[in-house]
């Protein structure tokens, strides 16, 4: 009988043993698991990698600055009596700088930033946007709004000219300090693009 009992509580620990060893290797499988899915399966989205504090600028800043060009263009597009060169340039702007606001605010929503630039306090009674360089004021569009023919045409030139100088300058800030390959691309094409915009706008006025 004794011995029957020794032969029982050796099995026993055996099979306490040979458990303990499943459990623990089924641990080491659950816990090593996800470190190999993420060596094997699909990356994280690249603009959540590569990317650095010059391309959070570049976007935060370029928005605003696309938005207002695309505010005036859409003022210059209601009006009668306008050159149709101007009015092809207005929309020429619209059809290219929407699609990168789009595409900016996507890239921002990946690297988890807001919108808009962190700025200092505005000043008494002068909203943070206004105090952007390149931006219009708010009394710039409203005469913009209220101007007629060949003068409204050249609001709108003088201004968007001075837009696209500011979008230029960010542009080429993005190519010598950015890092996010698709930001570097867009800003490559935004120089581009906006001077020769700036070409025809100065030869329109002139």
């Amino acid at each position: 009988m004794r011995q029957q009992l020794v032969r029982l509580s050796a099995a026993a620990v055996v099979a306490t043993v040979t458990l303990s060893a499943c459990s623990s290797s089924g641990n080491q499988a659950a816990t090593s698991s996800p470190s190999a899915a993420t060596a094997t399966g699909s990356p994280a989205p690249s603009a959540a990698q590569a990317h650095n504090s010059a391309d959070i600028t570049f976007a935060q800043n370029m928005m605003p600055c696309h938005k207002q060009a695309i505010q005036m263009s859409d003022i210059i597009l209601t009006k009668q009596g306008i050159d149709p060169r101007v009015v092809q340039v207005a929309n020429q702007i619209k059809a290219a700088e929407d699609p990168d606001i789009q595409r900016m605010q996507s890239w921002l929503s990946q690297w988890q930033q807001p919108t808009t630039p962190m700025m200092p306090s505005p000043t008494a009674g002068m909203p943070a946007m206004q105090g952007m360089a390149g931006m219009m004021s708010p009394e710039q569009i409203t005469a913009l709004q209220n101007a007629l023919g060949a003068d409204a045409s050249k609001q709108f030139l003088t201004m968007m000219i001075q837009n696209h100088q500011h979008a230029i300058m960010l542009a080429q800030s993005e190519i010598s300090s950015g890092q996010y390959p698709p930001a570097v691309a867009m800003a490559h094409s935004i120089a581009t693009t906006e001077q020769q915009e700036v070409n025809t706008m100065q030869g329109l006025l002139g």
